[in-house]
């Protein structure tokens, strides 16, 4: 059985750590090298930052943060926001980055994909994908949204997951817009179809309240679950989800 991973996730702004709802409405959460610190104490498995003004502002991911918080980690570091070319990724693996997601670049030019397996290796490439839902009942589906929400794409979600992993994505980071920040749980359906279509791993993002709501995304397919308020507020550590997982019969490295 693999080990469930738990992922604390730093949205960064300006060198701060921000958390809104549906990607708005930001508030501060801290210094991302003081988060960064305290999650691996707590037992975190890796830790992923996003940029979340690099893409709408045009910029690349800020270097100097991210070796920042690479200076005080041991565990694996997946960063993403601003990633729109091969170049970029790299600046950021040599930044201290082990991995690097990218999201809207991967959308306007899908071929990218492959140029970064190529480059920096398919363990390396981690596809993020923002995903909206479309229409209600057995008729829903999930249309993937860029620019930090702005732009709704009308690209099927698990149809575009299904392509970015036969193109070199090897890994998915999948955040259910309607659900982020809200406290009101995984999108299970979202993570159940995105899961069945493509056998590379899934991140679950975007709604947790508690560990009960980490062990549903599990058991609905996610191979790791990445939360950000639940954490940024005190309200669970990441030791007290993990004991959680652990009674509910989930391998989690303790």
């Amino acid at each position: 059985m693999l080990t469930r991973r738990v992922i604390p996730c730093l949205d960064v702004r300006d060198g701060r750590v921000v958390k809104g709802v549906r990607f708005a409405s930001l508030r501060d959460a801290g210094d991302p090298v003081a988060c960064a610190v305290e999650y691996e104490r707590q037992g975190a498995d890796e830790l992923v930052i996003l940029d979340v003004s690099a893409t709408p502002e045009g910029r690349a991911t800020a270097l100097d943060t991210v070796a920042a918080v690479r200076a005080v980690l041991s565990i694996p570091l997946t960063v993403g926001g601003g990633v729109r070319a091969v170049r970029d990724a790299e600046a950021l693996l040599g930044a201290g980055a082990d991995k690097v997601a990218i999201n809207t670049a991967a959308v306007d030019r899908p071929e990218i994909l492959g140029e970064l397996a190529a480059r920096v290796g398919v363990q390396c490439v981690v596809l993020a994908v923002d995903a909206a839902r479309q229409g209600q009942g057995q008729g829903q589906g999930w249309e993937v949204i860029t620019r930090s929400g702005a732009n709704r794409t009308g690209i099927d979600a698990v149809a575009w997951i299904r392509r970015a992993v036969g193109l070199g994505a090897g890994e998915i980071l999948l955040t259910s817009w309607d659900r982020d920040g809200t406290r009101e749980g995984y999108d299970l359906a979202l993570l159940g179809a995105a899961s069945a279509a493509v056998a590379a791993p899934v991140i679950a993002s975007g709604g947790a309240d508690h560990a009960g709501h980490m062990i549903d995304a599990m058991r609905a397919g996610a191979d790791a679950v990445l939360a950000a308020s639940i954490f940024h507020d005190g309200d669970l550590t990441v030791g007290d989800v993990k004991l959680e997982m652990a009674r509910a019969g989930l391998e989690v490295r303790l």
